[in-house]
């Protein structure tokens, strides 16, 4: 009964953590994201470059951040 007990507080534990690192990546991709997009539409809007929203730079940009919109541009221009 105790072994039980000990078990499943472990396993909530465990449960809280994984749902906490996992809420905490995907605010990080969110801002990157919106930072990386605002970027890209601020460059299209002033002429800079013409870089298309699609999947892979979606995930470019959320993952490499300010990083990622600077290789999305130095790749336009290639």
């Amino acid at each position: 009964m105790i072994e039980t007990l000990v078990f499943l507080v472990l396993l909530a534990l465990v449960g809280y953590i994984v749902l906490k690192l996992t809420l905490a990546v995907v605010k990080w991709l969110a801002v990157n994201t919106i930072v990386g997009l605002v970027l890209i539409g601020l460059l299209n809007f002033l002429g800079v470059t013409n870089i298309e929203i699609t999947p892979l730079n979606l995930l470019i940009v959320a993952v490499g951040g300010i990083l990622g919109v600077f290789i999305l541009v130095l790749l336009s221009f290639l």
